[in-house]
C-alpha cells in the first residue's frame, strides 16, 4: 500500500475529504518554517550549564564518560580503556578528525579502518552534536563514518566536543540543516546510553539491539 493510500484511509477514517489548496499551502508553510516544539525548561540553559546537564544525563543513561582537554589525548585514553577491558582490536571511522590522530599509543591493539562487521569488539567514531536535555549523541552517516560502526560492535567509543553540545533536540536539527545546507544525510542516529531492553520477562538486557557499552570521550574545548 502506498503512502498516499495510507493517508487517504486516515482522512476517510477522520471524516475528512481531500485537502484544499489552502490547506496544502498552510501545511507546506508550517513544514518550511521548522518551528520549535515546546522546549523543556531544563534545556533552556547557558552553554556551560548545557554541558554539565549533558554529562549528568549521559551518566544516568549508563554511558561511560571520559573528559579530555584536547583531541591529542584521545588515543592514550582509548588505549588505557581498551587495555583495562582486555580488548585487542579497534575498528575506526575514516573521518578527518580520527585520521589526524597519532594512534601509536594503542601499542599492540590492532587498529582497522573499515565498516563494522558482526563479531567486532570495539569501534570509535566522531559525533555531530550532543543534546543536553537527554544526554543524547547525534551521529549521521557519511562516506567516512558508516552507520555500522554505531551498532555492530559490543563497545562504541565516541568523540564529542563540548562546543557542539546544545540544549534541546530542535537546536541539534537546526545545526545539522545548517551544516549540510538543507541536504540531509541518509541516516541520522540518536544514541542515549548503551543498547538495552526489558521486553523479555521485564529483565534488563544490555546490548539487546546494539553496543553493550557506550564510552563518550568528551573534549572540553
Amino acid at each position: 500500500m502506498s503512502k498516499a493510500e495510507i493517508f487517504g484511509n486516515i482522512r476517510r477514517g477522520l471524516g475528512r475529504g481531500e485537502p484544499t489548496a489552502q490547506q496544502r499551502a498552510a501545511a507546506e508553510n508550517r513544514i518550511a518554517a521548522k518551528a520549535n516544539n515546546l522546549i523543556p525548561k531544563r534545556a533552556q540553559l547557558p552553554q556551560p550549564e548545557q554541558v554539565q546537564l549533558f554529562k549528568e544525563m549521559a551518566i544516568e543513561a549508563a554511558a561511560e564518560l571520559i573528559e579530555l582537554n584536547s583531541t591529542s589525548e584521545v588515543p592514550m585514553a582509548v588505549s588505557e580503556w581498551l587495555h583495562k577491558e582486555n580488548v585487542q582490536e579497534l575498528v575506526t571511522a575514516s573521518s578527518p578528525e580520527l585520521k589526524s590522530m597519532d594512534w601509536s599509543a594503542l601499542g599492540e591493539i590492532e587498529l582497522t579502518e573499515r565498516v563494522a562487521q558482526a563479531g567486532d569488539m570495539a569501534s570509535i567514531t566522531s559525533s555531530f552534536a550532543g543534546i543536553a536535555e537527554t544526554g543524547t549523541l547525534m551521529l549521521h552517516s557519511s562516506s567516512d563514518s558508516p552507520t555500522t560502526l554505531n551498532f555492530l560492535p559490543d563497545i562504541h567509543m565516541v568523540v564529542l566536543h563540548a562546543s557542539t553540545i546544545v540544549g534541546p533536540y530542535e537546536d541539534a536539527w537546526k545545526q545539522l540543516r545548517l551544516a549540510h545546507k538543507g541536504v540531509m544525510p541518509r541516516t541520522v542516529n540518536m544514541i542515549t546510553g548503551p543498547s538495552r531492553s526489558a521486553d523479555i520477562e521485564q529483565k534488563l538486557q544490555m546490548g539487546a539491539h546494539g553496543p553493550r557499552t557506550l564510552v563518550i570521550l568528551l573534549i572540553n574545548d
